[in-house]
């Protein structure tokens, strides 16, 4: 964290000044301004298994920047539902997620033919266990009109029951990826996880012995010949772990392998470059076992491949950056009042500059507050006399949306000034602004009064 504090003595007279402007660019950027005036400042249910049922919930879809589209705030309608609802510990269950209405539809004029479609998402597993199943569909739908609704679709995946009693199952965040002209992707999130609860089903403990092995992927679909994040959980520690594509019964050539730390866990990523994997797997041992491996998990392939006889395979990366403020001056100067009748010393803060490149899901929060108004021979204005009232835009492009804080005091426990919601994908540029006010009491001891603002970017 990199912290800036000017104080500025300020003058009656009003001059106004024009510093350069600053910029503080990290994780968590801290900069701040210089305020002066320019005069004065029940018990448990029992555990029933329960049919599936349909169940809505609010989404938040990001299109295709090609759509040129901002995002879409909707509702999903989804069901859950599983081939065994009465599993014993140790078996696994097959889920099937079905969103049968989804918050987004087709972003352009174009129509989108047949089976070029694929679905992917996770399913939240909760109550007696907890995990997160990735799920994935076959490219297959009904052709789409241009700006038309997509149509319903199913993803299926798998997941080992660990431990007995009440097992709930919800659906999460899902993606559609389009193959026709190019590859695109639409993701949507579950605007307030977990969504409502779609299926429950009650395990039984049979009392043998139970494989704990794990595994989550950190995508469920990916071009040939992209690495997939793996992560595991209760292996044996110490012990070499096989990651790999799986075809159906078949293992494919896709192979990496991982050491399990001293607590079981590891991660590692698999190159998958077999169009017609359909699963990952890890496992311990010279081959795949169901009693020492965990998985598979679902996962698709969406596009490329082998490469065409006289052609050439391009690559290039795009790099993260920062999240970053630049401040456009360290000093407001603020209208004087008058001594006997006091009211309201008004000005604008200097415009704040918000640079989000950082790639990633997460938003961002821009806060402030204020010290005491100190002023001649010891005479000041309470930190909570200054309010503000924000403004603030988005630049064009900009995948997030900028909110503007509520108006109101400031203080010295602080406000928000602005933020942007966490996403899919995040960033862009946004510009940030707020009307001061200092409410002054009418028998203020005359003279020039300042405080300090401390903007604080996260």
């Amino acid at each position: 964290m990199r912290s800036t504090v000017r104080r500025v003595s300020t003058r009656r007279s009003g001059a106004r000044r024009h510093p350069a402007r600053r910029r503080w660019a990290a994780a968590l950027g801290v900069g701040a301004l210089v305020v002066a005036g320019g005069g004065v400042l029940a018990g448990p249910a029992q555990a029933l298994a329960t049919a599936s049922v349909p169940v809505d919930f609010p989404t938040h879809c990001i299109p295709p920047a090609i759509a040129g589209i901002p995002p879409i705030d909707g509702t999903t309608r989804a069901e859950i539902t599983v081939d065994n609802a009465a599993p014993k510990v140790g078996e696994t269950v097959t889920v099937t997620y079905t969103v049968i209405e989804a918050a987004a539809s087709n972003p352009v004029d174009l129509a989108l033919p047949a089976d070029i479609m694929t679905p992917t998402g996770k399913v939240t597993v909760g109550g007696a266990q907890s995990a997160s199943v990735t799920v994935a569909g076959p490219k297959k739908n009904d052709p789409v009109p241009g700006k038309g609704a997509f149509p319903s679709f199913s993803m299926t995946g798998t997941f080992t029951v660990t431990a007995p009693g009440q097992i709930t199952l919800s659906p999460g965040d899902y993606n559609i990826h389009t193959s026709y002209i190019m590859e695109l992707d639409t993701p949507c999130t579950v605007t307030d996880p977990p969504a409502p609860v779609s299926e429950t089903i009650i395990a039984t403990d049979e009392g043998g012995q139970v494989n704990e092995r794990a595994i989550q992927l950190g995508a469920a679909s990916g071009p040939s010949g992209e690495a997939v994040a793996v992560t595991g959980s209760k292996f044996t520690p110490g012990a070499a772990v096989t990651l790999a594509g799986r075809a159906g019964d078949r293992q494919t050539a896709d192979t990496a392998t991982v050491t399990a730390d001293g607590s079981g866990g590891f991660g590692g990523r698999l190159t998958v470059t077999d169009p017609a994997t359909t699963g990952i797997v890890a496992y311990e041992g010279g081959g795949w076992d169901p009693a020492k491996g965990a998985g598979p998990q679902a996962y698709t392939v969406t596009g490329g491949g082998g490469i065409p006889d006289g052609s050439q395979k391009l690559k290039t990366s795009v790099r993260a950056g920062t999240l970053s403020m630049i401040q456009d001056g360290d000093t407001v100067e603020m209208s004087a009042v008058d001594f006997g009748r006091g009211g309201a010393s008004r000005g604008s803060l200097r415009t704040v500059t918000v640079e989000d490149y950082r790639g990633g899901p997460a938003g961002w929060s821009l806060t402030g507050k204020v010290t005491d108004f100190q002023g001649p021979g010891g005479a000041t204005v309470g930190a909570s006399a200054l309010s503000w009232t924000p403004a603030c835009a988005t630049k064009a492009g900009s995948p997030s949306t900028c909110q503007a804080g509520s108006a109101g005091p400031v203080g010295s426990a602080g406000a928000t000034l602005a933020s942007a919601p966490n996403g899919t994908v995040t960033g862009g540029e946004f510009t940030v602004d707020a009307r001061l006010a200092l409410n002054v009491p009418a028998y203020t001891a005359p003279g020039a009064y300042s405080g300090v603002l401390t903007l604080t970017l996260t």
